[in-house]
């Protein structure tokens, strides 16, 4: 123990994402953008131990190297953090807690691995750089996601809404005043592999079919960003329309995400979709004002929702 005498409990936090615009599109080079949502946060802490490596995780508590498939990507961050903290022979009690759900598309798998990496070089007192943390949240979600865009591992430690495309992250400007975001759990487990691997396979079976609805996806996106600067929520909201129903002819939608979506909008939301993946997992709605936001939030849960959340767009300035 003398070569880690430093070694103490170790912190780390991340949060949840929702994609506004651009899921799957940004997997073929088009731009997405996120948006961060701080309210709902991922911890993590690393307390030093003697013996095997333990994890706390969901429904999960026992080794680490027992977890199994559904923790692989949480290992691998475990396994990473400590070989760039330099003590891989310092065994660990990681627990990490929620306050989203995983596998509804808001980044559960990254954010816990950026929480996980960040607790453990904290309790190595292990200094890392804004890519440093990146590179290793992105050689942990390979294994959740098979080649992950970067979208999540750079969207759950942002501080503002951001434009991915091609790997790389730039901060955007949000303008719109008094503009919510109501994130509707649609209580089905989505899986981004899945999604993301059945859309390649109908790809490259029907390229001039799918190919067009994809590039639409990523225009939309940059209509989406457009509408952000202009503080244009009208705008946004039939953005966010237009890429649900182009999501839908991709096969990407489920019945109860469509009765979602529609029953935001007959509530009084400028617009609604499904963010991540698809296949399940969460639907998102854009309104204005407290009140609207209360009635979309009641339409959403009479529809069927198993839990929703309103998120409070913060305004951004970013210089270009």
């Amino acid at each position: 123990m003398d070569r880690h005498s430093s070694i103490r409990e170790g912190h780390g936090q991340t949060w949840a994402k929702a994609i506004l615009l651009g899921e799957h599109s940004v997997v073929y080079g088009h731009p997405a953008v996120a948006l961060p949502l701080q309210d709902l946060r991922m911890r993590a802490t690393a307390t030093p131990t003697s013996g095997a490596s333990t994890l706390s995780s969901l429904d999960y508590s026992g080794p680490v190297n027992q977890a199994g498939a559904r923790f692989a990507s949480v290992a691998r961050a475990f396994e990473v953090a400590r070989e760039f903290s330099g003590c891989l022979d310092q065994a660990f009690e990681i627990v990490t807690v929620s306050d989203f759900p995983h596998e509804r598309g808001l980044g559960s798998s990254a954010a816990a691995a950026g929480a996980i990496i960040r607790s453990v070089l904290d309790a190595s007192e292990r200094e890392a750089g804004a890519d440093e943390l990146f590179a290793l949240t992105q050689m942990a979600e390979q294994i959740a996601h098979g080649k992950p865009s970067g979208l999540d591992a750079a969207a759950t430690c942002s501080p503002c809404p951001i434009r991915f495309q091609g790997g790389q992250m730039r901060p955007l400007s949000q303008r719109i005043e008094n503009a919510w975001l109501i994130i509707a759990d649609s209580g089905v487990h989505g899986s981004t592999r899945e999604a993301v691997g059945g859309l390649r396979r109908r790809y490259e079976n029907d390229p001039d079919n799918i190919g067009p609805r994809i590039s639409c996806l990523g225009t939309l996106a940059q209509n989406a960003i457009n509408a952000l600067d202009r503080a244009d929520a009208p705008a946004l909201g039939a953005t966010m329309d237009e890429a649900h129903a182009v999501l839908a002819e991709l096969s990407l939608s489920l019945p109860l995400l469509d009765e979602l979506t529609e029953a935001a909008r007959g509530a009084g939301a400028l617009g609604a979709k499904l963010t991540g993946g698809g296949l399940g997992g969460c639907v998102i709605a854009l309104a204005t004002g407290e009140p609207a936001v209360r009635q979309v939030r009641t339409a959403l849960e009479r529809a069927g929702a198993a839990a929703t959340w309103s998120y409070r767009m913060r305004v951004s300035e970013v210089d270009e």
